[in-house]
């Protein structure tokens, strides 16, 4: 008689799914609301260009101007938070000294995640989420927005904001009239061609200030 053996659930399973954010979780987290969620994703879109399974994490000042920022590309596979932590946490010392011996944080990061696929939360940010969190609290940055950047447009997860532009795939965020309406450089009739110029000062690189 052959007696089968049914191996024990994977001993990582609990301490993995304690390593993940749920929408709920994250909404009530207190993560600070940005002024102006569209100048940001434009700005960090129009430096680093990311494509599908690419990152974006950027730290701001108190006034939401970028400090620094660096791109990195995805793994396909669902992460542990613990990995994203890691991850996160190696971009931030590469691009800004800690905060560490401050009182109060009085700079903040925040994520912008790309792919390919629709709007809305997956199980990857949940863990992306709890990466985030925990690579500030070590860094000693102000845990900030979690955004979604999808080929329908951009989403402030745990938040009621979002646009259509930029997207993935789409032309620099600097090709938008000033009033939010796409220009993708054509000029409109009776000219003013030269409102969806591109700022000089533009990078798509990591930068540093």
């Amino acid at each position: 008689m052959t007696v089968g053996f049914v191996s024990p659930p994977p001993t990582e399973t609990p301490s993995r799914a304690g390593r993940t954010l749920e929408p709920a979780e994250w909404a009530a987290a207190g993560i600070p609301l940005l002024r102006s969620p569209r100048e940001l994703v434009a700005g960090l879109h129009t430096r680093h260009r990311p494509g599908p399974a690419t990152s974006v994490v950027a730290v701001l000042d108190p006034d939401e101007r970028i400090i620094a920022s660096a791109s990195f590309s995805r793994a396909n596979s669902t992460p542990d938070g613990w990995e994203c932590r890691n991850v996160l946490l190696s971009q931030l010392r590469r691009i800004v000294p800690h905060d560490l011996r401050r009182r109060r944080p009085s700079r903040t990061a925040v994520l912008l995640c790309c792919r390919g696929d629709g709007p809305g939360w997956r199980d990857e940010d949940g863990a992306w989420m709890w990466g985030l969190r925990d690579a500030c609290i070590l860094h000693g940055l102000r845990c900030g927005a979690y955004i979604t950047l999808t080929r329908d447009g951009w989403q402030v997860l745990g938040e009621d904001r979002g646009g259509r532009r930029p997207y993935v795939g789409g032309p620099a965020a600097w090709d938008t009239r000033p009033d939010g309406v796409p220009g993708d450089g054509v000029p409109e009739e009776g000219g003013r061609g030269d409102r969806a110029r591109k700022p000089s000062g533009a990078r798509r690189d990591t930068t540093a200030r």
